[in-house]
């Protein structure tokens, strides 16, 4: 056995002795007499599944706080404008280094990067390079579909870093270039993920082009009504949310309780950092909090780490591998810390009350990224000095 996580509690409350060998985990409730080439004391600790954040532009950490009043006119305009175009291969795979150190400080284990960065082959070598050194799971969103070579050696990975396609649509590049970049990446076996507005046209273009499915992604979508909420559940087809980035930039209220009434689990999505903060228990506390003041009701707090895990493994194709805790499944896991003062069931004082300051160990595919408040491999203060001059110009 490589690795045993013992006298931790999980979210329910209850202990657990968490046995992982060859990135899996074997034993949820490993005997006592278990040895291991690494055992972990988590007494005090609960065990949680390593977050899943579905939507994230993992380059952009190095813009962090540069758009705090940006609408998207000025972010498409800086950002995916000026910013952007100074980025040569090494500077998306320092972007990309210090946004993956970002996320597994914040306990996020897993991310589809909307890699805005993967402009050439160069680029996303370096992008790849960048998730190799971090060690994180990563889905890389190809942003340029029509370089059909490299999104096919994205669709080939395997392991902890594998391939997914990126896709404008309403938003910037319309429905006439997306459709075939979605059939591609379906073709391809890829998950495809698509910034959409929601509005039913999009969901009629979408279904006639037979291109609603399980393989499908719409993201923010905040213009979706519960009449066409309830069709898009019908499809099978995926929805992220990103409440935070959506309401700082005045997108529109989020989606999320549309969805869910309609019968979907959106996933959450941090997105960018130049106007929000790094982790996903923000996000978790922004979509409880507009959804029971939508509803009325004290919806439960805990139901909404389903959101930040399974819901988002689920969103991204990875949901057969991460997302719970189980043996078989990819033993990604974080130990949070704060709440040993509690009996019963976690979720919900995790979801109101946890950051991440709390995230006391992460793991990866059954190596340690983070041990007790400190990442293992990852300097992030040096790699935000390093990265200061990639900031907006």
């Amino acid at each position: 056995m490589e690795l045993l996580i013992r006298g931790g509690r999980l979210v329910d409350g209850t202990r657990a002795d968490v046995a992982i060998d060859g990135g899996v985990i074997v034993d949820m409730h490993a005997p006592r007499e278990t040895t291991a080439g690494e055992v972990v004391d988590a007494t005090g600790l609960v065990i949680v599944p390593g977050l899943v954040d579905a939507h994230r532009h993992v380059w952009q950490a190095a813009l962090r706080g540069a758009g705090p009043d940006w609408a998207l006119p000025g972010y498409l305009r800086v950002v995916l404008g000026r910013a952007l175009a100074g980025y040569g291969p090494a500077e998306a795979r320092l972007a990309a280094l210090l946004g993956a150190a970002e996320a597994l400080n914040a306990g996020i284990t897993t991310v589809f990067d909307w890699s805005n960065t993967t402009r050439t082959p160069e680029h996303t070598d370096a992008v790849l390079q960048a998730y190799r050194e971090a060690g994180i799971r990563a889905v890389v969103g190809h942003t340029n579909p029509d370089d059909e070579p490299d999104v096919r050696r994205l669709a080939g990975l395997t392991g902890t870093i594998t391939g997914g396609l990126a896709v404008f649509g309403s938003d910037r590049d319309g429905w006439e270039s997306a459709i075939p970049a979605i059939r591609r990446g379906r073709d391809l076996g890829m998950t495809v993920a698509v910034h959409a507005g929601g509005g039913p046209g999009e969901l009629d273009r979408l279904r006639a082009a037979g291109l609603l499915g399980p393989h499908l992604q719409l993201v923010h979508v905040n213009q979706v009504t519960a009449a066409t909420a309830a069709l898009f559940a019908d499809t099978g087809a995926h929805a992220v949310v990103t409440p935070v980035v959506e309401a700082t930039m005045g997108h529109g209220p989020s989606a999320y309780t549309r969805l869910a009434v309609a019968g979907m689990r959106p996933g959450l999505g941090t997105d960018v950092m130049v106007d929000a903060p790094a982790d996903l228990f923000e996000t978790m506390r922004a979509t409880l909090r507009a959804h029971r003041l939508e509803t009325g009701t004290a919806h439960p707090a805990g139901a909404f780490l389903a959101a930040a895990t399974v819901d988002g493994a689920a969103a991204i194709g990875l949901g057969d591998r991460v997302g719970v805790l189980a043996a078989g499944r990819r033993a990604d896991l974080i130990l949070l810390d704060g709440l040993a003062h509690l009996d019963g069931d976690l979720s919900g004082a995790i979801v109101t009350t946890s950051g991440p300051g709390d995230v006391h160990t992460v793991v990866v595919d059954g190596r340690i990224r983070k041990r007790a408040g400190r990442l293992v491999d990852l300097d992030l203060a040096a790699l935000r000095r390093q990265a200061a001059p990639l900031g907006p110009r």
